[in-house]
């Protein structure tokens, strides 16, 4: 109804396009962000309504008049969102104004600072390409809105390349992001923002740019070079420190990693000399002839006595020589097969023998692939190698032969097979494969490759991890691979089922080398085979790993998509009150070390159903980096909280945990190798996806805490310490004006030279008479002079109400005690030590936080003595309350005895 009314009186205007902008620039409030205000509504009901009466139109007005109203439809677009934009540019035809009349608008929404709607209005209107790009991106990417000047670009090849190129040239060593902040000072600089400035960040951008907007990598120099040392730090450390890559692997990697870059090759050489030898370092300075000057400290002086035949970096690459039976058998897990049992498959003659032992109807197939790693200098992998294992075979479809990948044949068995939905097909994280496997297909073959009945046993891993069988639980969690490198994903799994972990050390091989070493293939043939092994334990005895019977019902090769996330998400909010049971893993009942302690710690014992509540104080936790936000509020409700520092390891959460008997809460992947250093039950993870809030009550549910009001801000909310100290209004009067005393003797001398640069520099900035000078003029005199009276005011009311207060360090009238005084320790205010104002451990009271006007309403103060900050009440426990009402437990308390603990404090 309402609707009609108004389309009625759009018919009655004699104007209705003026009328609208009248109507539209008289709303109440802004339009930005909000689709749903009175503005936004009247526009759309216009926007209907002209589709039913097409004679009003701009075109039906003279020049100037249509002029003159396109121009009042700009001036509504400076903050408005992008639906509003799209009916104001229809309506009014912005697109036919002069490209400088809209190039002028969009400079006066950057100089008011409304980049993001200057970057919108310029894609809408297409004026894209008569703009300056380093003058609309900037500000977007500073303000951490890359995606949006990627839509800026988008559809624009020179404007892609310059964008590419301008994220290349802030990789340079030699960039500094404080100069592009001093071009734009009105950005807000937040760490977030920061950070996306970072080079190792802005590389991941420009590489994935790169390929997106088809750019010539040359253009990038900086960018590949960033990541190639990345690339090659990682390789020196995953052979030296981890041990788990073998020398021919490296090699390999190595030289295609420092190609011909000088740079890097001096690098490499720095590096061995650092990780390995000085001799290493030599043989690799000799082969890629590096500059005396260059070499690290005793490498020169090693060339020299090197005999010729130890300056050979590259080992034995005969294949004649290896064994299929490895050395170290018995410690890993071993294919039952014999090198015979392995065929080779690069001709179409030998996919004929492949295809008929493979593609049987209810058949059980292993498969794996292999590619060569790119270390993220390219996304592009293609698929070198895939692994079809079946019962006493395996075959290996090389397609880096020649002509085979391309072979119509080929192309036509590899979808047959992973489209055949009769054959079983084994694979572990199986979307990774096949997503190489179709970029390595895409141009031999138009249509999309298709998988059907695929079985993946990461889902069914996922589902172990997670099961409370005890054999589970208590056997290992992590299996070591060459000297201290950390086993997971199938290798786990293979040791978890078959008591062996496998020999992952030929996973970063080149495999696009041939011919492959027998290293090689034997690794090949055993990523293939472990799945058959795997999936007959499994199915043979489903109930044993906590599986269902069909394991075929709990797998899905699909990839989950954002609107499933979304989805999921959703569903996660709706059950949240379910989680203590499901979701807060590590939460077994185990006796807590510490159980005759005075503090009754807990230690991740998750109380019983039928036990009493328990207070806040008996929980004693050390949280992750990751879970700064919980460690506040769980502080905040009285719960003793250790918290790591954003530099800090987390097996320092570990070390606090076994020290002091603490529970770790941590979330992601850390949760596995905590938990296996402090035992089951003393490490819970928690979903970082949730707010901190909603986290701080899980655990006081899992844990049956039920904090009263009186423990609201019991500790202090900064360094953890339950220990305050009462300071009335008089003494804190009295502290204030002592330190102003100290600082403001020297505001007459600071006024006397404020008054001298001020006549020296007036005739050199204010004469100027530009915008530049007055504001720096203002900055410099009227700014210091204003903050210096407003201090030296303050200063006065302070030592007025100094002398008007009793001499007296305790008031007559003892003031109402915080809610909380009988759930902390209070302190004797003699032990301050009144010519420092510091406390005996050292930390003196930060009377800077305490505004000079409080001192009127606000008549006693509580301060740490551990950090020293001054505390008050307010109005932040009441929104705590309303926050945490659901785990509160409101009781009738007598405050007699807090209010006359509190005067026994005050009166000593």
């Amino acid at each position: 109804m309402l609707r009609l009314v108004t389309q009625q009186g759009f018919s009655k205007l004699s104007e209705p396009l003026e009328a609208l902008l009248t109507i539209l620039e008289r709303c109440p409030g802004k339009q930005k962000g909000r689709s749903h205000t009175l503005g936004c509504h009247i526009l759309m009901d216009f926007q209907a309504w002209m589709k039913e009466n097409p004679q009003v139109n701009l075109s039906s007005l003279p020049g100037q008049k249509a002029l003159a109203l396109q121009q009042r439809a700009l001036d509504l677009l400076m903050d408005t969102q992008p639906a509003f934009v799209d009916a104001l540019i229809s309506i009014y035809q912005l697109k036919s104004l002069d490209p400088s009349v809209l190039r002028l608008h969009i400079s006066n929404m950057h100089d008011v600072r409304c980049y993001k709607e200057a970057a919108i209005l310029a894609i809408k209107l297409e004026l894209q390409e008569e703009l300056q790009l380093e003058k609309m991106c900037v500000p977007l990417i500073l303000l951490d809105k890359l995606s949006l000047a990627e839509s800026f670009v988008s559809g624009h090849s020179q404007l892609e390349q310059q964008l590419v190129t301008l994220l290349d040239s802030w990789c340079h060593p030699s960039f500094s992001v404080g100069s592009i902040h001093k071009l734009y000072p009105g950005l807000t600089r937040s760490k977030q923002n920061t950070s996306q400035i970072h080079p190792k960040v802005l590389t991941k951008h420009v590489l994935r740019l790169m390929e997106k907007f088809k750019v010539d990598p040359a253009l990038c120099p900086n960018a590949l070079h960033k990541r190639r040392l990345d690339t090659l730090r990682y390789l020196m450390y995953k052979t030296f420190v981890e041990k788990g890559m073998t020398e021919e692997n490296w090699i390999d990697h190595v030289q295609n990693v420092v190609a011909d870059d000088v740079e890097l090759q001096i690098h490499l050489v720095e590096l061995l000399a650092k990780y390995h030898s000085v001799r290493k370092a030599s043989q690799w300075s000799l082969r890629y002839n590096v500059p005396k000057n260059r070499l690290p400290i005793g490498v020169w002086e090693t060339q020299r006595s090197l005999p010729p035949n130890l300056q050979q970096i590259f080992p034995n690459d005969s294949t004649d020589s290896e064994e299929w039976l490895p050395r170290n058998a018995d410690k890993f897990y071993r294919v039952p097969l014999t090198k015979d049992k392995v065929h080779f498959v690069d001709t179409p003659e030998a996919l004929q023998i492949c295809g008929s032992a493979v593609l049987k109807k209810g058949g059980v197939v292993g498969v794996d692939m292999e590619w060569q790693p790119t270390f993220g200098c390219t996304s592009a992998q293609e698929v070198a190698l895939i692994q079809l294992a079946v019962q006493e075979q395996v075959f290996l479809l090389d397609l880096c032969a020649r002509g085979f990948c391309q072979h119509p044949g080929t192309i036509s068995f590899i979808r047959t097979f992973f489209s055949d939905p009769d054959i079983l097909k084994l694979g572990y994280a199986v979307s990774g494969d096949l997503k190489c496997l179709r970029a390595t297909l895409h141009p031999w073959s138009e249509e999309a490759l298709t998988a059907e009945g695929m079985l993946d046993l990461c889902n069914i891993h996922q589902i172990i991890q997670k099961s409370k069988l005890s054999w589970i639980q208590s056997g290992p969690k992590e299996v070591l691979v060459g000297e201290n490198a950390t086993e997971k994903g199938l290798s786990l799994l293979v040791q978890q089922v078959l008591g062996r972990p496998l020999d992952k050390r030929e996973q970063m091989s080149n495999w696009e080398r041939r011919p492959l070493r027998i290293s090689q293939i034997r690794y090949a043939v055993t990523d293939a085979y472990c799945l058959l092994d795997v999936y007959s334990v499994l199915s043979g005895n489903p109930a044993r790993f906590g599986l269902p019977a069909d394991l075929s019902s709990v797998s899905s090769s699909k990839p989950q998509t954002n609107s499933d996330k979304k989805q999921k998400e959703k569903q996660k909010k709706k059950t949240k009150q379910g989680f203590d049971q499901k979701e807060c893993q590590g939460a077994s009942r185990v006796s807590p070390p510490h159980s005759g302690t005075e503090k009754g710690l807990l230690c991740g014992e998750k109380p019983s159903e039928d036990s009493p509540p328990l207070p806040p104080q008996q929980l004693r936790v050390v949280c992750d980096n990751m879970l700064q936000g919980l460690g506040r509020y769980l502080r905040c409700l009285g719960v003793d909280v250790v918290m790591l520092e954003n530099s800090d390891d987390h097996r320092v959460a570990a070390k606090l945990a076994q020290a002091e008997g603490r529970v770790i809460l941590t979330c992601g992947q850390p949760f596995q190798s905590l938990r296996s250093q402090v035992g089951e039950g003393r490490c819970l993870s928690l979903d970082c996806s949730e707010k901190a809030r909603d986290q701080a009550v899980r655990v006081l549910k899992h844990f049956n805490i039920q904090p009263t009001p009186s423990d609201i801000f019991s500790r202090c909310q900064a360094c953890n310490s339950d220990q305050y100290v009462a300071v009335p209004r008089a003494d804190m009067v009295k502290m204030l004006a002592e330190r102003g005393k100290e600082i403001f003797h020297f505001v007459p001398f600071l006024k006397f030279l404020s008054v001298v640069l001020e006549d020296i520099f007036t005739f050199f900035l204010w004469r100027l008479n530009n915008p530049f000078s007055k504001t720096l003029y203002w900055y410099c005199f009227f700014l210091p002079a204003g903050y210096l009276q407003d201090h030296e005011n303050s200063y006065c009311t302070l030592e007025k109400s100094c002398q008007q207060e009793d001499d007296t360090l305790t008031p007559e009238v003892t003031p109402e005690p915080p809610r909380y005084a009988s759930q902390c320790r209070w302190a004797s205010l003699s032990g301050l030590d009144r010519d420092t104002l510091t406390f005996p451990g050292g930390s003196p009271i930060q009377l800077h936080t305490v505004p000079p006007a409080l001192l009127q309403r606000i008549p006693l103060f509580y301060v740490c003595t551990r950090c020293g900050k001054v505390f008050w009440e307010g109005s932040h426990f009441d929104r705590v309350r309303s926050m945490f009402q659901e785990v509160l437990r409101i009781t009738d308390e007598d405050s007699t005895s807090t209010e006359a603990h509190l005067k026994t404090v005050l009166q000593s």
